[in-house]
């Protein structure tokens, strides 16, 4: 069941139309977006990096230049600590190519998912100070590691905090008692007394921002920086933040000189992958080539992701982009697996009545857990963790629903958790497997989900008749891009739609296109992706069997009338261009 909510925001779109030069329509759905006032509609479409905050505004970021600079004056040894993720990856790049580009000896260490989880630990702190290190900059990482950041400074190491994690905290009489750890700098937006503007920077944009910060004090021009911002866009878009504020903007600059990157092993991944560089978009980021740099993290080693983007030679990043896209696509299979068995467990866990769903596959790759947890969320619209067998225990990942934060509630069972962190949409946490249905109750026990909550909300950005569909239209919903999680593709809804003629295509069959006319005449081409066998019953159940039979027969006597939330674009076909509608759901 879902429910069809229309934003209805307010504002006077005329006018606003008027001022920008965009349809009313276009406006309205950046109003939509939370976008309030003229200086914010100045901003969502014409932002540049000029818009985007000093990075001296960060909490310890100063400071953390200057130990940096200090560091490199005395060519102290750095090692930049970062994680296996996209965001990790990534982070860690922009660091080093910085820290490299004036002249510092650094080099890079990344923990491994299986042998060492997430982040800093025990074993990663003394194998740098046995290799001589001086300091340590963590990146995407560090905020909860106070034990391992303790250990780093008895044995007489600086370390350096840069990350973009929640706080933890304790609840204590008086509120909430933040728990920094005791680093010599600690650079992250989400610190209570930061008083940078914008908190929802991803690791790589802290990082990115911290860069921006030493080269704007050694006297290096913007441009230096510039070239690393494509990377802090990818892992924004990879690591699934909002792209509002300065991150959209972070991301539609980044897009725009990623065409331009010379990285050899970024345009390898993408000729792997069938695309050209000024094709790239979000989208491509997110679900194409981010998951490639994703697969090495989670099947392999996430240093040879860092490879592909320290490649020298063409021949080298082709061999490394094809073996991380073989990975991807291995990583695909495991995850259809893992799904189909956690599907079955989700279906008893919600036939008794669990509210938030912990399902435990003990022979799921662990790197899987947080994919599968998304996939189930997304089929049950209920919080999932996904937990897996690993060494010296249970290792899970979880994703969220809005109205449920993960890391407060994980934060009122820390004292069966051996270890946790994350967000309010996402986390991960490890576990003895005895304690596993201790969590599972506890979490059913103090939520405040209801059943309201359990309810898919398809949020329809204008209730709009195909007949209102241009070029000139689809070709103005572009200055939305780039689309992504907080700034998502709009959809518009239509009611009384005459189906008249449907065909399946695609390899896998699962592509469904169909000929459709508006109540007021207007015929269109509409296509869904989607499960069209779910979509022949429930026709066939509101109408017969006879009409799906009709309209698959294209006699356009069908008789199927349907309302669709769908999106509009411009189909081009052997050197044709058609308008036509993509359909998101139906009913």
């Amino acid at each position: 069941m879902e429910k069809w909510v229309v934003t209805a925001k307010k504002a006077d779109f005329k006018a606003l139309g008027e001022r920008f030069l965009i349809d009313p329509v276009v406006a309205r759905i950046i109003r939509n977006r939370d976008v309030v006032g003229v200086e914010a509609m100045e901003e969502y479409l014409n932002g540049d990096l000029s818009m985007t905050h000093n990075p001296g505004l960060m909490k310890d970021a100063e400071w953390a230049v200057d130990i940096l600079l200090e560091k490199i004056r005395e060519k102290k040894k750095i090692r930049i600590i970062g994680d296996y993720d996209i965001d990790g990856v990534l982070s860690t790049y922009i660091l080093l190519e910085a820290l490299e580009g004036v002249g510092a000896r650094v080099d890079v260490d990344i923990p491994d998912r299986i042998g060492d989880g997430y982040g800093l630990n025990e074993r990663l702190i003394r194998k740098s100070h046995e290799d001589g290190i001086d300091t340590i900059v963590t990146c995407d990482n560090g905020i909860a590691a106070a034990e391992e950041i303790a250990l780093g400074k008895s044995l007489g190491m600086t370390v350096v905090v840069t990350d973009h994690h929640e706080v933890p905290f304790e609840e204590e009489e008086q509120g909430r008692c933040y728990k920094l750890p005791l680093a010599d700098a600690v650079v992250n937006p989400k610190q209570a007394d930061c008083p940078y503007p914008f908190k929802g920077l991803c690791g790589a944009g802290v990082a990115y921002k911290l860069v921006c910060l030493l080269y704007r004090r050694i006297g290096r021009r913007a441009e230096e920086t510039e070239r690393l911002l494509p990377y802090a866009a990818f892992a924004t878009i990879g690591d699934v933040m909002d792209l509002v504020g300065e991150n959209r903007i972070l991301v539609k600059e980044g897009l725009k000189r990623l065409q331009k990157a010379e990285n050899l092993g970024l345009h390898a991944l993408m000729r792997q992958n069938g695309l050209l560089p000024e094709d790239v978009k979000s989208y491509h980021v997110g679900f194409v080539l981010g998951p490639c740099l994703n697969a090495s993290g989670r099947l392999d080693t996430a240093l040879r992701a860092l490879a592909l983007l320290r490649a020298k030679t063409e021949a080298e990043a082709l061999s490394l982009a094809k073996d991380l896209t073989d990975l991807n696509n291995g990583r695909k299979e495991l995850t259809n697996q893992g799904v189909a068995e956690a599907k079955i467990q989700a279906e008893e866990a919600v036939g008794r009545g669990d509210k938030v769903l912990v399902l435990f596959l003990p022979e799921c790759h662990e790197s899987l857990a947080g994919i599968i947890a998304g996939r189930i969320r997304e089929q049950f619209h209920r919080p999932v963790f996904i937990l897996t067998r690993g060494d010296g225990g249970v290792k899970g990942s979880g994703r969220s629903t809005e109205a449920y934060s993960m890391y407060e509630e994980l934060c009122k069972i820390k004292d069966i958790l051996t270890k946790f962190g994350g967000h309010p949409m996402a986390a991960g946490l490890s576990l003895a497997e005895e304690d596993i249905p201790i969590m599972r109750q506890r979490l059913n026990e103090q939520t405040a989900l209801t059943e309201e909550d359990f309810i898919p909300k398809i949020r329809i950005d204008v209730p709009m008749p195909i007949d209102y569909i241009t070029p000139e239209l689809v070709g103005e919903l572009s200055v939305l891009e780039p689309f992504g999680k907080g700034n998502e593709k709009p959809v518009f809804a239509d009611k009384n739609l005459m189906l008249l003629s449907a065909r399946i295509l695609g390899k896998n069959q699962n592509v469904l296109r169909m000929r459709i006319k508006s109540s007021h005449g207007t015929l269109m081409d509409a296509i869904y992706f989607g499960d069209i066998r779910e979509f022949q019953e429930y026709a066939a159940g509101k109408f017969s069997s006879k009409a799906v039979d009709d309209l698959f027969r294209g006699t356009e006597t069908s008789g199927i009338v349907m309302s669709f939330v769908y999106y509009p674009e411009i189909n081009s076909f052997n050197g044709k261009e058609s308008l036509q509608i993509v359909v998101k759901n139906y009913c």
